[in-house]
C-alpha cells in the first residue's frame, strides 16, 4: 500500500511536530543508505511479523548521516527542536524491515527523506493538531485533497505530570493519495490505530501515577500559583515520549506496528481490472444465478402443510440433478461438478479426439455446434459427465442444456446434451433424424483398441465408442468455419491444452459478436433478406453451416443484451436518430 503512517506531537514550545514516520519503498534504499549496524549493538536473531522480516539490525536511512540534519535536510534544524520534538537520538540511522513476499522495504525515521513527502507529512501534521480536529479533541477524522493527499487522523492525549493540564497532545496519521481506498480502510485503521494508542496511553498512565505518588505536582503548583508558568518549564519540562512511557524500545515497537499496519492494510483489499464489457457467458451465468436465488427464496418462503410422499421426493431429486449441470459454471452450483471432476475420463477436446478418432470426433463436434441433440448411452455416469464437460466448452453458456443421466428419453427442446442408460429405448425417428447424434459406449473386445492413450488410463481400454447419426457429415464437407479452426488448433501439437482453451474462448467471442450483429440486423431493425445476405457475406458467414450456427447461437444471447437492444429501439431518441 502506498501510504505513510506518522506519529505527530503538539509541542508547547514549537507547535506541531512530526515525531516518527514509516513509509513504503518499492525500490532499493535511497542514496545515503547503508547496511551498517548501530555501533555497540550486537546482531540478534531475525523475527517475522506477518510475512515481514524484522531484524534487530538497524540500517542507516538518513540523508545527512543520522539525525544531525545539515542545511540540505528537509527536517527542522537542531536548534528548533527540544526533547519533546525529537524521537530518534542524534546519529540514530533509523529502522528498516524487509517483506520477503513482495520485496518491499518499510523504512522508519523522524522525517521523510524526500522534500515533497516531507512537505505533505508536515502539512498533514499541522492540520491534524490544529484545525482538523473532531469534537473533544480526541478521536478519528478524515480530511485532505487531491494535491496534498488524503489523511486519516486520530488525535489522543498522553499523561504527563510536568505538562500543562497534566497531558500532552499527539496524533497518528495515515496519508494516502487514494481517497476511496483510505475511506474503505477506515474501520480497519480505526481498530488497529486505537490499539496502538491504548498501549501508549496505558504505559504513560503507569508512569504518571508513579510520579504523582512520589511527588504530587498539583499541590506543588498550587503553592507557586503566582509564579509565571512559562518560567517553570525548564530542565526536563519538555519530555520525550520514551520518557513518558518509560520504554526505551518504544520507537522499534512503533516501527514494527506501523510496518505491519501498512502491509495488512494493503493486503486486505484488492482491485480487479475489468477490460471492456462483460462477456455473454458472464451475463448468462449472472442471470441463471439470479434465477436460482429467486427460486430458492420461493422455496424458503413457501410453507407446506402436508409432508410429501417418497415418490415426489424421488422426482424432485431427479429434477435437481437435471438442473445442476446447467449451472455448474456458477459458484453456488459447482459442488456436483467438482465432486466428479476427479473421476473424469476425458481431459480435453484433444484427448477426446484421440479416443474417438478424427472422423467420429468431427461428426460429433459438427452436431454440437449446430445445436443438434447429442445423446450418450453408457453405464458409467462419470464417463458421460466428463464427455459433456468437454463438449460444452465449444458452445456459449446460454446454448447449453444438459440432462446428465436419465432412465427415459427426453425431447430435444429440453436438452441438447442427454445421457442415457444402455437399456433406454430411443424413438426410431430420433435415430434416423439428421438433428441428432448418438454415441454408444460398449464393452471393448480387446484391451489395445486405443494405442494413443497412456498406460495409466486403463478405464478407457474397457470401452468402444460408436458414433452414429441420421445425417453423417461427409469428409469432404467444408463445415462451419469455427469447426475447422478448432480442429486446426487441436491438431497443432505445438499448442498446449491451456493455449487451445484460450483459442476456444477467443473463437466463441468472435462468433458471438457476429451473432449480436445479426440479431440487431434481423430481429431489431427488421432488415430485408437481401440486406441480410450482404451482411452475412461481410461477416464471412454466408455458407449454410455458418448460417445455421449463427441462428442456433442466437438463442444463447443473454436476456440483458436483448432487453437493452429492444429498449434502445423503443426509446424516442433512437427512432429520431434512425430517421
Amino acid at each position: 500500500m502506498n501510504a505513510i503512517v506518522a506519529l505527530c506531537h503538539f509541542c508547547e514550545l514549537h507547535g506541531p511536530r512530526t515525531l516518527f514516520c514509516t513509509e513504503v519503498l518499492h525500490s532499493p534504499l535511497p542514496q545515503g543508505a547503508s547496511s551498517g549496524d548501530i555501533s555497540g549493538q550486537n546482531e540478534q536473531a531475525e523475527e517475522e511479523e506477518g510475512g515481514i522480516q524484522m531484524s534487530s539490525r538497524i540500517r542507516s536511512h538518513s540523508p545527512a548521516e543520522g539525525a544531525s540534519a545539515d542545511s540540505s535536510s528537509p527536517g527542522p534544524k537542531k536548534s528548533d527542536m527540544c526533547e519533546g520534538c525529537r524521537s530518534l537520538a542524534g546519529g540514530h540511522p533509523g529502522y528498516v524491515s524487509h517483506d520477503k513476499e513482495t520485496s518491499i522495504k518499510y523504512v522508519s525515521h523522524q522525517h521523510p527523506n524526500h522534500p515533497q513527502l516531507f512537505s505533505i507529512v508536515r502539512q498533514a501534521c499541522v492540520r491534524s493538531l490544529s484545525c482538523e480536529v473532531c469534537p473533544g479533541r480526541e478521536g478519528p477524522i478524515f480530511f485532505g485533497d487531491e494535491q496534498h493527499g488524503f489523511v486519516f487522523s486520530h488525535t489522543f492525549f498522553i499523561k504527563d505530570s510536568l505538562a500543562r493540564g497534566f497531558q500532552r497532545w499527539y496524533s497518528i496519521i495515515t496519508i494516502m493519495m487514494d481517497r476511496i481506498y483510505l475511506i474503505n480502510s477506515w474501520p480497519f485503521l480505526l481498530g488497529k490505530i486505537r490499539g496502538i494508542i491504548d498501549e501508549l496511553q496505558g504505559k504513560a498512565l503507569k508512569v504518571f501515577e508513579a510520579e504523582q505518588y512520589g511527588c504530587p505536582q498539583r499541590a506543588q503548583r498550587m503553592n507557586t500559583a503566582f509564579t509565571p508558568f512559562l518560567h517553570q518549564r525548564n530542565g526536563n519540562a519538555a519530555r520525550s515520549l520514551t520518557s513518558l512511557t518509560n520504554d526505551e524500545n518504544l520507537w522499534a515497537c512503533l516501527h514494527t506496528s506501523f510496518a505491519w499496519l501498512l502491509k495488512a492494510c494493503g493486503s486486505r483489499l484488492t482491485e480487479k481490472l475489468l477490460e471492456g464489457a462483460p462477456t455473454e457467458d458472464t451475463l448468462v451465468q449472472m442471470e441463471k444465478l439470479a434465477d436460482l436465488k429467486e427460486e430458492s427464496e420461493g422455496w424458503d418462503g413457501s410453507e407446506e402443510e402436508e409432508k410429501p410422499s417418497s415418490q415426489p421426493d424421488a422426482v424432485e431429486g431427479q429434477e435437481l440433478s437435471k438442473c445442476s449441470p446447467e449451472t455448474s459454471l456458477m459458484p453456488d452450483c459447482n459442488s456436483w461438478n467438482v465432486a466428479h471432476r476427479r473421476l473424469s475420463v476425458f481431459r480435453s477436446l484433444r484427448h477426446m479426439r484421440q479416443v474417438l478418432g478424427a472422423s467420429a470426433f468431427r461428426m460429433l463436434a459438427w452436431h454440437v455446434l449446430m445445436g443438434n441433440q447429442v445423446i450418450w448411452k453408457a453405464r458409467d455416469t462419470d464417463l458421460v459427465q466428463s464427455a459433456f464437460d468437454v463438449l460444452r466448452t465449444m458452445l456459449p453458456v446460454g446454448c447449453v442444456r444438459i440432462i446428465p443421466y436419465s432412465d427415459q428419453y427426453e425431447e430435444a427442446y429440453r436438452c441438447n446434451f442427454l445421457g442415457l442408460s444402455p437399456h433406454v429405448q430411443i424413438p426410431s425417428h430420433i435415430l434416423s433424424s439428421e438433428f441428432a447424434v448418438l454415441v454408444e459406449v460398449r464393452a471393448a473386445t480387446r484391451s489395445s483398441l486405443y494405442p494413443a492413450l497412456f498406460d495409466e488410463e486403463q478405464s478407457l481400454n474397457k470401452y468402444e465408442f460408436v458414433v452414429t447419426s441420421g445425417s453423417p457429415v461427409a469428409a469432404d464437407r467444408v463445415g462451419p468455419t469455427i469447426l475447422n479452426k478448432i480442429e486446426a488448433a487441436l491438431t497443432n501439437q505445438n499448442l498446449s491444452v491451456d493455449v487451445v482453451d484460450q483459442c476456444l474462448v477467443c473463437l466463441k467471442e468472435e462468433w458471438m459478436n457476429k451473432v449480436k450483429v445479426l440479431f440487431k440486423f434481423t430481429k431489431v431493425d427488421s432488415r430485408p433478406k437481401e440486406d441480410t445476405q450482404k451482411l452475412l457475406s461481410i461477416l464471412g458467414a454466408a455458407e449454410e453451416d455458418n448460417v445455421k450456427l449463427l441462428k442456433f447461437w442466437m438463442t444463447g444471447l443473454s436476456k440483458t443484451y436483448k432487453s437493452h437492444l429492444m429498449s434502445t429501439v423503443r426509446s424516442p431518441t433512437s427512432s429520431e436518430s434512425r430517421n
